[in-house]
């Protein structure tokens, strides 16, 4: 029987379940399953579906168990700033919103309108997003729900998973940063702020940092799953782009500046930092300061990424056309056409279609309109690559040392259009990461911790 651990990486499309090992000191990983992830909408909000999620990621662990792996540890990262609520009693108030609904348009420059911004972001460091835990908060407090006054605990997406596993509540570092509800140099609730906002203190519990012991299975999860032995959740870098960043290779050269790209359905665009930069430059730059594994603060832009490409797929898959990578890709590359679209722009957040979504902002900024498939992957392809340009130019002007190179983590990299027009765009060298960023850093703090 071969021991494992075992990484439960959910994306905002879909989730696996990937068992590492280390042979002759190289770690090897399988993936054991790979399922589908949903949002639902209904009753005027947007939400996960979290139950069909962790029948899923049981399944996997069931899997894993079959072909033959002793499980050493569970390490589960998900995407940020989505939580549940839970009772005294332990069960979920309905299920976790997604981050997607616009329910919180309008709620940042509500609460931070003005000279509030700077005041705010120099003690929490995060960028103002609409979509972050804060205004989803307040959202709900403004409409009342009831769910707040009864809740226990509030648990992030993977610390909500963990819990279910284990029986165990409490917040990962690196996941609980996104919330904007964090001290960004104490790595502690900012309680003060909590409290302005009229949010029940109780429902903020234990930060614990990636390396952690979570708990220990539940009796009836390790019968569910076929295993009469005890086994640990540990906390990872639970915010995904904290496990990616964790998985970077060393740097070829001594002292060279390097920055990262997760390339996936977000960009992350920054670098590694000890400490946060909570100067008023890199508020209005658009820098977050995200916490890391090892109490690293990861000082970066959130981009909208892949997920423009993911919607017109999913559009065109719907219409019968060709959704083949390969076949888009080779199309996108004999195209002409110069259209560049804010891809930052609320109107490609979620839209109905986001092929008219995409013509109507070229036509409304007097840019040629896209008219094949090639021509629309082109557009926005370097619409990337120049919104990545930006990026490195304002992240050189705050460190005030350039980057060298580009290190491109993550399931994008295997974009090689993209990556060239990127390394056009921004004159900087880019080299490729790992593609399992992710799964990588997760097993990698898992077995740190049993060294």
């Amino acid at each position: 029987m071969k021991e494992a651990y075992i990484a439960v990486d959910y994306g905002g499309g879909s989730g696996r379940v990937i068992a590492g090992y280390f042979h002759h000191g190289q770690l090897e990983m399988e993936t054991i399953s790979r399922f589908g992830n949903r949002q639902v909408r209904m009753g005027g909000h947007t939400y996960w579906d979290f139950l069909s999620l962790f029948q899923d990621m049981k399944e996997g662990l069931r899997m894993a168990v079959r072909k033959g792996y002793k499980i050493k540890s569970i390490g589960i990262d998900t995407w940020g700033v989505d939580f549940g609520l839970i009772d005294r009693q332990g069960n979920l108030l309905g299920n976790p919103i997604c981050y997607r609904d616009q329910f919180t348009n309008g709620l940042p420059e509500e609460l931070f309108g003005g000279e509030k911004a700077a005041i705010h972001y120099a003690t929490a460091g995060i960028q103002i997003m609409p979509i972050n835990t804060i205004y989803q908060l307040y959202g709900l407090k403004k409409e009342g729900d009831a769910r707040l006054e009864i809740a226990d605990k509030l648990l992030f997406t993977p610390d909500l998973f963990s819990f279910f596993l284990t029986g165990v509540a409490n917040n990962e570092y690196s996941i609980a940063s996104t919330s904007e509800l964090i001290d960004a140099r104490s790595r502690d609730w900012n309680r003060e702020l909590i409290n302005s906002l009229g949010i029940p203190q109780h429902l903020f519990g234990q930060i614990v940092m990636p390396g952690s012991r979570r708990g220990t299975l539940l009796p009836e999860i390790a019968a569910e799953i076929g295993i009469d032995y005890p086994v640990e959740v540990i906390a990872v870098g639970s915010h995904d782009t904290a496990s990616a960043i964790h998985a970077l290779p060393p740097v070829q050269r001594h002292g060279i500046r390097r920055a990262f790209l997760s390339s996936g359905t977000w960009s992350l665009l920054g670098i590694e930092l000890d400490e946060p930069i909570l100067t008023e430059d890199a508020r209005i730059a658009g820098f977050t300061n995200e916490g890391g594994v090892g109490g690293k603060i990861c000082f970066m832009q959130n981009i909208t990424g892949l997920w423009i490409l993911q919607r017109l797929r999913a559009q065109w898959e719907e219409d019968g056309k060709t959704i083949d990578y390969g076949v888009l890709i080779a199309e996108a590359e004999k195209s002409h056409i110069s259209s560049i679209i804010d891809v930052d722009a609320p109107e490609f957040q979620n839209p109905i279609g986001m092929e008219k979504t995409i013509a109507d902002h070229c036509r409304k900024t007097s840019q040629q309109i896209p008219c094949t498939q090639g021509e629309y992957m082109l557009c926005v392809l370097q619409s990337l690559a120049n919104r990545y340009k930006r990026g490195i130019i304002e992240l050189n002007r705050i460190i005030g040392n350039p980057v060298e190179e580009l290190c491109i983590i993550g399931g994008g990299n295997q974009n090689t259009l993209l990556n060239r027009l990127t390394e056009e765009a921004t004159g900087v060298p880019v080299v490729n990461g790992p593609v399992e960023a992710t799964a990588i850093g997760n097993i990698l703090v898992q077995a740190n911790v049993f060294e």
